[in-house]
């Protein structure tokens, strides 16, 4: 199953959960919901990452569906990926140097770093070299604005949700105000009222599975 294929989603009917799990599941899920036809409800399905409702064709048969799923899977695998930076890759970049005899290959590219005379005093000072504790503090920077990106995607995510399903729901504005603000009791107290399903994926979206036990 390719990873389009199997993207986690949550399908509503209505306010209630339909199905929660990967792509093509919920997908054939809602088909045999919509043939059904048990209920008035609209079927709506979000991606779980980013919260936004997601729209395929239902036309046809499962065979149908899972075809169009493929195809639309296998187009956005071809689209060109954007160079990946110096600071976002994950590999060792390739020497170009011929290396030593005993000289492990580190990846470590050498260029012009320019500081104000404290900076290189303060440098100095510190154990292992200047080197050393730059890439230490890149790395430590790099981990912190990891947590503040996660953070940031994970309440647009329930933002997008919310504004979908949760729009006329009473304490919709001061719930998103709290949402932003990273106020969790003050989220969690404007949705307490909310349809269970609804304000269960708002919290998961924002906060993750573990705020659900709380």
């Amino acid at each position: 199953m390719t990873d389009h294929l199997s993207k986690p989603c949550t399908a509503f009917e209505g306010n209630r959960i339909l199905s929660s799990g990967p792509l093509i599941e919920v997908a054939l899920t809602v088909k045999n919901a919509s043939e059904e036809k048990r209920t008035t409800e609209p079927l709506l399905v979000f991606e779980d990452a980013t919260g936004r409702a997601m729209d395929f064709d239902l036309r046809g048969t499962k065979a149908d569906i899972i075809a169009r799923l493929l195809e639309s899977s296998v187009a956005a695998s071809n689209q060109p990926k954007a160079p990946q930076s110096v600071a976002e890759s994950t590999t060792d970049p390739v020497e170009t140097a011929p290396r030593g005899r005993g000289r492990p290959k580190l990846g470590v590219i050498a260029r012009e770093v320019t500081l104000l005379p404290r900076h290189w005093e303060w440098l100095t000072t510190q154990s292992g070299g200047a080197s050393v504790v730059l890439r230490r503090l890149i790395d430590e920077a790099r981990k912190a604005g990891g947590s503040e990106q996660k953070i940031r995607a994970a309440r647009e995510a329930a933002y997008h949700f919310m504004s979908a399903m949760a729009g006329n729901l009473p304490h919709f504005e001061e719930a998103i105000r709290a949402l932003f603000a990273g106020d969790r009791e003050a989220f969690i107290e404007r949705i307490a009222d909310w349809p269970e399903d609804i304000s269960r994926y708002a919290t998961k979206l924002a906060y993750g599975d573990a705020a659900l036990s709380r």
